[in-house]
């Protein structure tokens, strides 16, 4: 992965690039943006300018290095969790070989996707004092080549707090040429001790010509692309899912069609409220990731059907195959539910996050949706 194989972010691209050639390499950064921005890709090619820019005569060995993820002097940090492989205290290295596969097929992918590859998807993936560990003991060394190490860790926000309070110190204070990158989609919920030792670059959703341009170069028709390209929103990651008919949102959408009929219905219909409770049960099956992912899915739906509802219809860029019209849902949701809509679904991902029971968690949401769709605008 090099900066010529990055879609978009040309300008970021320019500041890495002018800063590593004037020697203003800061010890720790972090890369913040949406899914599918390229924060993986952009960080892998900056480890490469950084590391291979200081080999010399090696230049050509460590580029061949990089092309396979092997250099020694290149550390990756990623969540991860137990398995049938791995039953205890499971680190990074445990999960090398797959990790490889990962970036080589998916450097785009989002956390889901490498959960499901490592074939852990019901599980909650985190970094966790372990890891730490082994992050201290590889950043102590020299360097294999002399130069400059590089550690990426990869949603760094999946990092807990042991983790991240065994770190503070040697992301403050590192060994001499040694850069710590830490790349996440929810800065906030980085420790602000954590935040606060790194020099932070924002990533903006790519634009649409760039997502197509990504798209046609893989073989798809303009007008295709174009079409995809609006519907992921930024998201390279999603344009690839849909590109390939492997959206999760394909089934995301007929849960969430399913949900908010069945809600209309269930106002003073008991049988109804039944049907919500079994839709509930078949939701709280899946793991924690894909409930996660679903509810941020029903918050997006939720928010393009306010922007609608309030004329703003260019900004609504979600399409559905179910026969889900948009425009007829929009009038349900305003200003007077939109609030409490999205209260609930926050803290139905807290509740996730947290592990409380899944179908409890379900029900007691799609009984609040029920009200809240009823509720009058005004």
């Amino acid at each position: 992965m090099q900066f010529e194989d990055i879609t978009g972010q040309e300008h970021i691209i320019n500041h890495l690039k002018q800063s590593a050639d004037h020697g203003r390499i800061p010890h720790a950064q972090l890369f913040t943006g949406p899914e599918g921005c390229g924060l993986l890709p952009m960080a892998i090619a900056y480890a490469r300018y950084v590391i291979c820019g200081n080999a010399g005569a090696n230049a050509s060995a460590c580029q061949l290095k990089f092309d396979n993820f092997a250099h020694p002097d290149l550390h990756f940090s990623y969540p991860v969790n137990t398995s049938d492989k791995i039953k205890k205290d499971p680190t990074s290295k445990d999960y090398a070989k797959e990790w490889t596969a990962f970036l080589k097929e998916q450097p785009y992918g989002n956390l889901f996707d490498w959960l499901l590859s490592i074939g852990i998807e019901k599980k909650q993936g985190n970094i966790s004092v372990h890891e730490a560990k082994d992050i201290v003991k590889n950043m102590s060394l020299k360097a294999y080549e002399g130069g400059y190490k590089v550690n990426i860790i990869w949603m760094a926000e999946n990092m807990n707090i042991p983790c991240a309070n065994k770190l503070l110190k040697l992301i403050e204070e590192p060994p001499a040429k040694t850069v710590f990158i830490l790349l996440a989609e929810d800065e906030e919920a980085l420790l602000q001790t954590i935040r606060s030792r790194c020099q932070v670059i924002h990533f903006p959703p790519l634009s649409e010509a760039a997502v197509a341009a990504a798209l046609q170069a893989k073989g798809m028709e303009q007008a295709q692309a174009l079409k995809l390209a609006h519907r992921a929103d930024g998201n390279l990651n999603k344009a690839f899912d849909l590109m390939e008919h492997r959206s999760e949102d394909e089934v995301f959408e007929k849960w969430f069609v399913t949900w908010v009929r069945t809600a209309f219905k269930a106002k003073g219909n008991k049988q109804v409220v039944n049907d919500l409770i079994a839709w509930s049960d078949e939701v709280g099956k899946t793991g924690r990731e894909t409930q996660k992912k679903f509810i941020h899915y029903c918050i997006e739906v939720f928010r393009q059907a306010l922007v609608y509802n309030y004329n703003a219809k260019e900004l609504a860029f979600m399409e559905f195959d179910t026969g889900f019209q948009l425009e007829k849902f929009a009038p349900f949701v305003h200003g007077n539910n939109i609030t409490d809509i999205h209260k609930e679904l926050e803290t139905a991902l807290y509740q996730v996050e947290r592990n409380v029971n899944s179908k409890v968690i379900f029900t007691d949401l799609s009984l609040s949706l029920t009200r809240l769709l009823h509720r009058k605008s005004e």
